[in-house]
This record gives structure tokens, C-alpha cells and sequence, in this order.
């Protein structure tokens, strides 16, 4: 069992967990997470129950325990300072830096990400919107909605992209509902799941389940 291996499993755990809460996560949907197999994810969480990083019970799932929840911390805290790293200092694509940031976060020491955190003035942002964690564990997390939850009128501004896929990323850099980008709903029909959004003279119209990956702060109208 590789350092690597536990990391990815401690991070998929948080992420997994209401980002980041202490709600239980199945296997199922840890195995469907990390692509494996189910049998092999209760074999690694058994393991991990060994070292105190989770606390698992069979048909209930798992959730982090302190120590776990530190160590996620530590491996997310690395992987958004690089991908912003990434993309602020050697210019590229927001799209293709998650890849990256997967091998790096494995091989960088802490000494070399505080420097980058330094360097980059102690951001509280990832290029997606996802929040830094800080070198002591602590997370600052806005309170945000889901934009396919806002309703007509509503003055919205892009916070947070929940899909980074690349498809994805590309897919709402076209249409310019990228973090920081402002939008008002202008109309929403359930029936045919679509939401349209209006800026300016500008108009788009996107799926709900679109709309859902997309985390936003709201204004009253």
C-alpha cells in the first residue's frame, strides 16, 4: 500500500462527503470515485481503519476521523496551490491542469508549498473556485448555491465549477461562466431542464443538470 494510494483515498473520502462534511460515504460510491473495483475499496478501508485515518462500518459506510481529515486536507491543499500555480505562473489552461496537479500533489514537500503559497500571496481560491485549505487545517467556505436552484430575476455571480472536466471547463469557458463572471436568470422551464442566463446584450441557454455543477453567490433582486 503506496503513500499515494491512501492519499487518494483520504481525498476522494472528503470530497465525497458533502464536500468535505462528516456525512458517510459508501463504498459504492467511492469505488464508482476512484474507478476500482468495490471489493478492493473495503479492503483499503479496512486498512485504513487500521491507521485510524477513517471510521468504517460495513452497509454504513465511512467518514474521516480527525486525523484522516487533516491528512486530506494537506493532500487538497497541495493539489489546488498547484493547479493555480499552474495556471497563474506558467499560463496554462484551467482545463488541463487537474491532470497535473494529480502526479505533483504526490511528490511535492510542504516546504515547496508554502513557498508557493507564499508566491502567489496566500490565495483563498483555486482556479475552479475551490477553496485553499490553509497550512493549519482551515478551510474558508463561502456560502454558495446551486445555480440550477436560483430562481427568475435572480442577479448571480459564478463562484465555483463542482465538474472539472475538461469537456466541461472548455464547454463554460465558451460560454463565460467562468469564477467572477455575473449573470442574471432570466427565464427557467422545468419541463425541458433548461435555465437561461442573461449579461448585457448576451444570452445562453444551458441544461439544469449543467447549471447544477456550477456554485454561485446570489444578490436580491
Amino acid at each position: 500500500m503506496t503513500s499515494l494510494t491512501v492519499e487518494n483515498y483520504l481525498k476522494a473520502i472528503y470530497q465525497l462527503g458533502t464536500r468535505g462534511s462528516q456525512q458517510r460515504v459508501s463504498t459504492g460510491a467511492l469505488a464508482r470515485h476512484l474507478d476500482v473495483s468495490p471489493g478492493s475499496v473495503t479492503a483499503m478501508l479496512k486498512s485504513l481503519q487500521q491507521q485510524k485515518l477513517v471510521d468504517y462500518q460495513p452497509y454504513a459506510g465511512v467518514k474521516l476521523t480527525g486525523r484522516g481529515r487533516r491528512e486530506a486536507l494537506r493532500v487538497l491543499r497541495r493539489h489546488r496551490l498547484l493547479e493555480l500555480f499552474l495556471v497563474e505562473t506558467l499560463g496554462m489552461s484551467w482545463d488541463e491542469v487537474h491532470a497535473e496537479a494529480e502526479h505533483l500533489e504526490h511528490a511535492a514537500s510542504d516546504r515547496l508549498i508554502d513557498r508557493i503559497d507564499e508566491y502567489l500571496g496566500h490565495p483563498q481560491f483555486d482556479p475552479h473556485g475551490d477553496p485553499i485549505p490553509r497550512a493549519d487545517g482551515s478551510v474558508h467556505s463561502p456560502e454558495l448555491c446551486s445555480l440550477a436552484e436560483c430562481e427568475v430575476g435572480q442577479q448571480v455571480e459564478v463562484a465555483r465549477v463542482l465538474d472539472q472536466s475538461p469537456e466541461f471547463l472548455q464547454f463554460i469557458s465558451r460560454c463565460g461562466l467562468g469564477p467572477g463572471q455575473r449573470w442574471q436568470v432570466a427565464a427557467r422551464d422545468q419541463a425541458a431542464d433548461v435555465l437561461t442566463l442573461h449579461q448585457n446584450r448576451r444570452q445562453i441557454t444551458l441544461s439544469l443538470h449543467a447549471a447544477a455543477h456550477l456554485l454561485v453567490k446570489t444578490q436580491e433582486r
